[in-house]
């Protein structure tokens, strides 16, 4: 009996360790499978899908998910939420095209102000959240629906055309072949990596979102690092709608319509906890990728628009319960 129990004892401790060491990687491992065949699949089923054209066209759309997405991927983090892109988005490309021509304030002009009231309505937001415990959910629907009814408000509803600019023509071409915007993204990318991983302000973003009181306690400035989370939202959606202003030729209120959605749901496939504490941006940038694919990919295939949105639910549900599972295994081995 006794050689049998330690028989069996041996391998225990070892499948542990190694569900603790590589369990929180396993979901960007499974990404990039799941990426991996799905070029193998759209490549085979869908013509044209492994054109340059259409993978250049891909790098475009998901640069205009991404990089927002490196915002909220924080923003989640530390146990909040922003689903205020999609507006916020469009408020910016209808505010740096009437910038650009009726306000007469140059492209330059209208590229900083937007950018500058980007950060302002994100810190507004975030100022909310930590002044007065406002949950942040409520705070973001407000600003999802006063920017929303500003953009269309001050349009019509209609685009508003911007001016011939070289600024514009490189901000929505290319530089060396690569589409302007995916340049950007993946600066950024790179960016908010080394913030999160290697800087005081990342390590204080993952302890509030593990636990704010203890944080607080600890000594962090839980209110300031809040607030520069969700201007830094507000920074990036004003980038973006810049970006795709440019790309489109014009501001337009409504613009980016369920934008925030899809922002969401590539932080979350990407294996961000919607409790806070745990995410990464390598797991956001797959989410990101596997989306954009998958967005491109229905399209290609001539899937019906509204079925797509049933699509792309059911893949949000399918990553929600994946990324339990991984924490249950992960958490369960820390405490054993």
């Amino acid at each position: 009996m006794t050689t049998t129990t330690h028989a069996h004892a041996g391998p225990a401790p070892a499948r542990r360790g190694f569900v603790g060491r590589y369990g929180r990687r396993l979901n960007e491992i499974g990404l990039l499978a799941a990426i991996v065949l799905l070029y193998i699949v759209l490549g085979a089923a869908a013509s044209g899908f492994l054109s340059l054209d259409n993978q250049l066209g891909v790098l475009r759309n998901a640069a205009t998910i991404g990089i927002a997405a490196w915002g909220v991927t924080l923003v989640i983090v530390s146990g909040d939420i922003d689903i205020s892109i999609g507006p916020a988005v469009a408020f910016a490309s209808v505010l740096v095209a009437k910038g650009a021509t009726e306000w007469n304030l140059g492209v330059a002009g209208a590229v900083v102000l937007t950018l500058v009231l980007g950060f302002g309505w994100g810190a507004l937001a975030g100022w909310l959240r930590a002044r007065f415990n406002v949950p942040s959910f409520i705070t973001t629907l407000g600003l999802w629906s006063v920017l929303g009814g500003l953009a269309l408000y001050m349009t019509d509803a209609l685009p508003v055309p911007l001016p011939q600019s070289p600024v514009f023509d490189f901000l929505g071409g290319s530089f060396l072949g690569i589409p302007t915007s995916a340049l950007v993204m993946l600066v950024l990318f790179a960016v908010f990596a080394y913030l999160a991983r290697y800087t005081a302000y990342g390590r204080s973003v993952y302890a509030i979102g593990g636990n704010a009181a203890a944080a607080r306690l600890a000594g962090l400035n839980v209110t300031r690092v809040r607030v520069l989370l969700f201007a830094t939202t507000g920074l990036l959606a004003a980038i973006t709608g810049v970006l795709l202003a440019a790309r489109l030729g014009s501001g337009n209120g409504g613009a980016a319509a369920g934008l925030e959605f899809d922002v969401i749901a590539a932080v979350v496939i990407g294996g961000t906890a919607l409790a806070g504490g745990r995410g990464s941006l390598l797991g956001t940038f797959l989410g990101v990728v596997f989306i954009s694919v998958i967005a491109n990919g229905l399209v290609l295939l001539g899937v019906n628009p509204f079925f797509q949105d049933v699509v792309r639910g059911f893949i949000i549900v399918a990553a929600v319960l994946v990324n339990v599972v991984i924490n249950r295994r992960t958490t369960g081995d820390r405490i054993a």
